[in-house]
């Protein structure tokens, strides 16, 4: 039988019988739009490339993050790499999604190649079957994948850059983002998650992880292109804090919006009109754990902008860190305003961040003796937004080389490897409720914990298979599924989360867009899901917020583990690992 499609791109483009393809159907569409990715094998060692993409209809326009598209005709698009992400090695995949606008619901279909190979591409539609196919014969050995966690780095940012509030940068990388909550009291920082509340605890510690990993593994961001990116993604909450922090009144703005008025609303950030009050910490009201949590953020900050060159800015994070702290330690007690959401347990663990962080920035040693008041023996039962008992275990050890720390983040991991469930395809599931979030943040404590001589090729190694899980090393959707929106070829379409669900605008986006078929409008490229039940079912839905919310906490240690295996394999000490389920090709 004659294949029509492949004849009339040959017909159309005489260059495609040098160059193998493999036209097949775009992932999902839509009303005025499709969206497809592009997965390309690099069978060649490439120091920046062109791709071109062709569709078999009329194109209007096309939306890629992670590169650059330009029109040649309305059916042939060139696609060259950012700054960010020039280099491909053999091996490797140049993987990348987009969006088309047309006029109508077209499903075009469409190929891609880059310029120079010869390998047959197409664009990857395998949760859209198109037909029966022949298993491979006994000749075709499987290989498993080889994770391209600078990929997975560089997307886990963008995802940040997903939510933001405020007035938003001229070099702004997400299209489908604008300007929102312009007359917040404090305007900027971070959405919390798929809705638009901007809660104090869980951005500050989110900032906090985030330039611990930059300061630990920056060879990492280095390598993958990603570090000016990774110091514009946190400045971009740092510059909220400190606009938060007056130290004449000892006021820090602690919460914009209100939650329970929040989540009445299903809409765009750009369309709010409920209105977002604001809650304060000040020497009335509660709140040294939010306050010590930020005062961390700060001083870590100081240091990571002081090592890039900006004295000035680190002076100014450094000035309000010590303040913060400062007025932390004087007036204790946990913030209560926000309970129903982030209520925190104590505020030891925040005050002990604060300590370490602002002893590294100053080494006054005082800090350091403060830190010991506040330290707690306690195994942690995980790094999270609330407790950070075994990060500062961990920074006492690595600054004293006390025993005394190293036994605690020993016991820590233990647990982790030894004493919680995992599910049948070996992920550490310690709750129901972001499963992928704890697992990428203990993979983040074992990797750091590693470099401090701590067990390094026992944690080593199961830190990358935690990571290889929740990058494709699973049985969801027939195996290779990954739980970060945008890598690889099968991932989630339809995460918890109200920006992506709109579409374009001038069209409504109402509670209509929380139960709608089909993929997001927008790709939420970078964000991890919640992730799978205890085994291993997962459901792509998005009106199902436990398994498929997104939250800036969640890509937190995520993030940082994934800078620390790009480490890993610039000072050859990849661990040899064996992941139950592994992705294979």
């Amino acid at each position: 039988m004659i294949d029509w499609s492949l004849l009339l791109l040959l017909i159309l483009h005489p260059a495609l019988i040098c160059v193998a393809e493999t036209p097949i159907s775009i992932l999902g569409h839509w009303t005025g739009g499709f969206q497809g990715q592009a997965c390309i094998p690099i069978t060649k060692e490439l120091d920046g490339w062109k791709a071109h993409i062709l569709f078999s209809e009329d194109v209007d326009s096309l939306d890629i993050w992670v590169a650059v598209a330009t029109k040649i005709s309305p059916r042939e698009y060139l696609i060259e790499n950012t700054q960010y992400k020039t280099q491909e090695h053999i091996g490797d995949r140049l993987c990348f999604t987009f969006i088309g606008h047309g006029l109508g619901d077209i499903v075009p279909t469409a190929s891609v190649y880059v310029e120079g190979m010869d390998e047959p591409v197409g664009l990857n539609t395998t949760h859209v079957p198109t037909g029966p196919t022949t298993p491979p014969g006994p000749t075709h050995a499987l290989h498993p994948v080889r994770k391209n966690y600078t990929d997975a780095l560089g997307k886990s940012i963008l995802f940040y850059e997903a939510q933001r509030s405020g007035k938003l940068p001229a070099n702004n990388r997400v299209p489908w983002r604008g300007d929102s909550a312009l007359n917040d009291c404090v305007p900027g920082g971070w959405y919390d998650a798929g809705d638009h509340v901007k809660f104090g605890l869980p951005m500050a510690s989110t900032t906090t992880v985030l330039l611990w990993s930059i300061l630990k593994f920056k060879d990492g961001y280095v390598q993958s292109g990603q570090l000016n990116n990774a110091m514009d993604q946190v400045k971009w909450t740092l510059d909220y804090f400190l606009k938060g922090w007056n130290p004449q009144t000892k006021q820090l703005v602690a919460q914009v919006g209100d939650g329970r008025a929040d989540h009445s609303y299903w809409g765009r950030p750009e369309d709010m009109t409920m209105p977002r009050p604001c809650q304060f910490i000040n020497e009335t009201v509660n709140g040294s754990d939010i306050a010590a949590e930020t005062a961390a953020a700060l001083a870590a900050g100081s240091i990571a902008f002081k090592e890039n060159g900006d004295a000035a800015y680190s002076t100014q994070l450094l000035t309000a860190a010590e303040s913060l702290y400062s007025f932390a330690k004087t007036h204790r007690g946990v913030f209560k305003g926000s309970a129903t959401y982030y209520s925190s347990r104590d505020e030891k663990d925040e005050l002990c961040m604060a300590t370490l962080w602002l002893y590294r920035a100053t080494h006054n040693t005082q800090y350091l003796h403060d830190a010991y008041d506040y330290v707690e023996d306690l195994w942690a039962w995980a790094l999270s937004w609330d407790d950070k008992k075994v990060a500062c275990q961990l920074i006492l050890y690595e600054e004293t080389h006390d025993d005394r720390f190293s036994k605690a983040v020993v016991g820590f991991m233990q647990a982790w490897l030894d004493g919680i469930n995992y599910t049948p395809c070996g992920l550490a599931w310690r709750d129901m409720w972001g499963a992928n979030r704890y697992a990428a943040n203990s993979a983040f404590v074992a990797l750091l914990s590693a470099e401090a001589g701590i067990n390094p090729s026992q944690y080593r190694k199961w830190a990358v298979e935690q990571m290889n899980y929740i990058l494709g090393d699973n049985k969801h959707d027939g195996g290779c599924y990954s739980f970060q929106i945008g890598y690889g070829d099968k991932y989630p379409l339809q995460p918890h989360h109200r920006a992506a669900s709109c579409p374009d605008r001038p069209a409504n986006c109402s509670f209509a867009q929380l139960n709608a078929p089909g993929p997001s409008p927008h790709v939420l490229i970078g964000a991890i899901v919640g992730g799978p039940e205890y085994n291993d079912n997962y459901h792509d839905l998005r009106s199902d917020y436990i398994l498929n919310e997104v939250a800036t906490d969640y890509n937190s240690g995520f993030q940082g583990a994934l800078a620390a295996i790009v480490h890993l394999q610039m000072t050859n000490n990849f661990p040899v690992t064996n992941n139950k389920c592994p992705c294979m090709v």
